[in-house]
């Protein structure tokens, strides 16, 4: 097997490990208060699982290789272990109100400091980096839009699902954050 594939699925293993073990670690001690997830998180680790079976799948694959893939493979893996820093920044900037599920802990703050003084969601945006990153990597253009298309709904799906359940439960304060700043991309989106 290339070594490269072997870098590109090491990574994937080592990131899906760390996620499974902080959502672990997040159940045994979170107080969560109220929760409105809607599904979105169940649906969201869908769509991943299709984004990354079908990127994986068609990288293994010729149709749609875009050669050298030298390039490609270093600029994803560089691209994934800064979404995968920007993911760790954020779960450590909110700490203790950091939930998996769409929900409010006790004594839930909003969090202002960090990336989340310029974007709401720069936990999806490292994730996104992850994936998108990853799919590079592969050097296949069709890999790239078979790992971003499910992947996108998905997040676009949670963060709706997040926001109208952060206006519900914060009112104003939400509402005065959202105006703010963007969601994932600072002066953009």
């Amino acid at each position: 097997m290339d070594m490269k594939l072997i870098i590109i699925i090491g990574f994937s293993c080592m990131y899906g490990f760390f996620e499974i073990f902080m959502n672990l670690r997040q159940r045994s001690q979170s107080m969560v208060v109220a929760s409105k997830d809607k599904n979105s998180l169940w649906l969201l680790y869908g769509l991943i699982t299709v984004g990354y079976t079908l990127s994986f799948s068609i990288g293994a694959t010729r149709i749609g290789r875009i050669r050298p893939w030298n390039i490609f493979f270093a600029i994803g893996m560089v691209q994934a272990a800064i979404g995968f820093a920007i993911r760790i920044h954020s779960l450590l900037t909110l700490k203790q109100y950091f939930t998996y599920s769409v929900a409010k802990v006790a004594d839930h703050q909003l969090v202002e400091t960090g990336l989340y003084k310029v974007i709401r969601h720069p936990g999806y945006l490292g994730q996104l980096m992850i994936f998108l990153g990853l799919s590079i990597s592969l050097s296949n253009w069709l890999s790239i839009l078979a790992m971003l298309l499910p992947v996108a709904i998905g997040y676009g799906y949670r963060m709706k699902v997040e926001e109208g359940f952060m206006l519900e439960q914060l009112g104003k304060e939400y509402l005065d954050y959202q105006q703010r700043t963007k969601r994932m991309i600072p002066m953009l989106y």
